[in-house]
């Protein structure tokens, strides 16, 4: 990875955490009108937090995830890369295509 994909990742990462703090406080804030305890409170804005945490990160994986699958009939191999060059991409999309047990039931070698 470059210089700046690593300064974007960390912004993003940064991003998530800030975005999520936020809306956990403000779903505590709300809570706190109503007279929750506040061990309850607690608890709740610590599992929202978790929750858009989780949710934030699996966004940002999916959207720089590459998936490469077999395009024979009925074979499910794929390939699951995240930050890769354009030849290590284009690599493991030729893998995909030819992979070993695909290609020892079909009896042609590439």
């Amino acid at each position: 990875m470059n210089t700046s994909s690593i300064h974007r990742r960390r912004f993003a990462l940064s991003a998530i955490v800030a975005a999520s703090v936020a809306l956990s406080a403000v779903i505590g804030v709300r809570l706190s009108g109503y007279g929750v305890p506040l061990a309850l409170l607690l608890a709740c804005c610590l599992s929202c937090l978790a929750t858009f945490s989780g949710l934030f990160f699996r966004v940002v994986d999916a959207w720089s995830t590459t998936t490469h699958h077999c395009a024979a009939a009925g074979c499910d191999f794929q390939v699951r890369l995240t930050h890769t060059a354009a030849a290590e991409n284009r690599h493991w999309q030729e893998i995909a295509a030819a992979h070993p047990d695909h290609m020892a039931g079909s009896g042609s070698a590439l």
